[in-house]
């Protein structure tokens, strides 16, 4: 009998207080790598109540304006005195460590460790958990439909979560859809919410997703009743405290440590990029259906201690393993030129980084990136053959 089963995951908005920490974190690293694409950073934000708190280490030959990165942040998601957080007034207090490099990069010893997963699937086109892939979709429209004017009394705070229901690992239809958005007092019934998020966010969702809703699928709608206060009045926020959202949405593990606010030469960021590059691929390329990659690094050590795949029943595991191992230097320095990491930030206008900060870190289709390329199956495909 086929095994049935719920998984659900969540997304928010730009406008909610972890993300805007991880956009502001982002921000400031964009604003160092478009000047400097050798600049090492470390940013980190929390927000409360009229309240940034910025604490920025830099080692680069240029310097960054971080409090008007801040404000400007706040402004672009939509913050206004209206909606409780106030770019103009609110207050921004720093801890700002930056100096001009004084040696050659690279010329340290390697500090990097960390234990990072990739994963991909055939759920979607992006090769992504499904319920991941809903909830940053309807996150993505809700933000949509406040900035463009559809829904014109939405503020910037929301969540969203999607529960998809499985049949022997396979999604077979939607279970529930909620919706938790933060409004002005302009809305004068929950009806009308309900109303416009059904007429103007979910078809847009849905009607292209591999799976609809049905007459069964829960719909809820600010379940919690009315919700006027919202973002750092609410909620405090902190840097990278939405690691779930901005990797596969808890369907597969994760590892490391925060993605937002370091340097692409922070092992949590050029690791989790390289193994969810050599997960996608090995799906892309037919050797499985589902595949994981774990690498494993360590301190003093040039190359991972130990690179994985797990391909939960649905392909040759060390197969996989000796192909990539044969096509993939991951060294750090190999894998940072490999995505020209440092360069994308010029090549997207000034904010590659912080547009990447929201909606998730994999499976994006709006932004080019070069972990989610399928450059690799020819290669893989060959490689596996040979390993085999």
């Amino acid at each position: 009998m086929a095994r049935r089963t719920i998984f659900s995951s969540e997304s928010v908005t730009r406008g909610h207080p972890d993300k805007i920490c991880d956009q502001i974190a982002d921000g400031i690293l964009d604003a160092f790598l478009d000047q400097d694409p050798g600049a090492e950073v470390a940013a980190e934000c929390a927000v409360s109540t009229g309240l940034v708190f910025l604490a920025v280490n830099s080692v680069a030959n240029v310097s960054a304006d971080v409090t008007r990165i801040a404000r400007d942040v706040i402004r672009d998601i939509g913050y206004s005195a209206q909606s409780g957080f106030d770019p103009d007034t609110c207050s921004v207090v720093t801890s700002v460590s930056h100096r001009t490099p004084d040696r050659r990069r690279g010329s340290e010893p390697p500090t990097h460790q960390a234990s990072l997963f990739g994963y991909a699937c055939l759920d979607t086109p992006e090769r992504m958990p499904l319920p991941i892939v809903l909830a940053h979709g309807l996150a993505r429209q809700l933000d949509h439909a406040r900035q463009k004017g559809k829904v014109p009394y939405l503020a910037p705070d929301g969540k969203t979560l999607v529960a998809v229901e499985f049949e022997d690992h396979q999604p077979t239809r939607i279970h529930t859809v909620i919706v938790s958005v933060q409004h002005s007092p302009a809305l004068d019934r929950p009806s009308r919410l309900e109303a416009d998020i059904r007429d103007t966010v979910l078809p847009a969702v849905f009607d292209h997703a591999p799976i609809g809703l049905d007459r069964r699928t829960k719909v809820l709608i600010n379940p919690g009743g009315a919700f006027l206060v919202g973002g750092p009045r609410r909620d405090a926020g902190l840097t990278g405290r939405k690691n779930v959202v901005d990797t596969y949405g808890g369907f597969a593990r994760q590892g490391g440590g925060a993605l937002s606010g370091k340097d692409p030469d922070h092992v949590d960021r050029f690791g989790a990029y390289a193994a969810r590059y050599m997960a996608r691929n090995v799906v892309a390329a037919g050797l499985a259906s589902r595949c994981e990659v774990h690498l494993s690094y360590g301190v003093g050590e040039e190359h991972p201690l130990a690179v994985t795949a797990e391909t939960f029943g649905t392909g040759d595991d060390e197969q996989i393993e000796r192909a990539l191992a044969r096509l993939i230097d991951l060294r750090p320095n190999a894998i940072v030129d490999r995505f020209g990491l440092r360069a994308l930030t010029g090549h997207h206008g000034g904010e590659f980084y912080r547009r990447l900060a929201a909606y998730g870190h994999f499976g994006r289709t709006d932004l080019d990136i070069p972990w989610e390329r399928e450059d690799l199956v020819g290669a893989l495909g060959g490689a596996a053959r040979r390993a085999g």
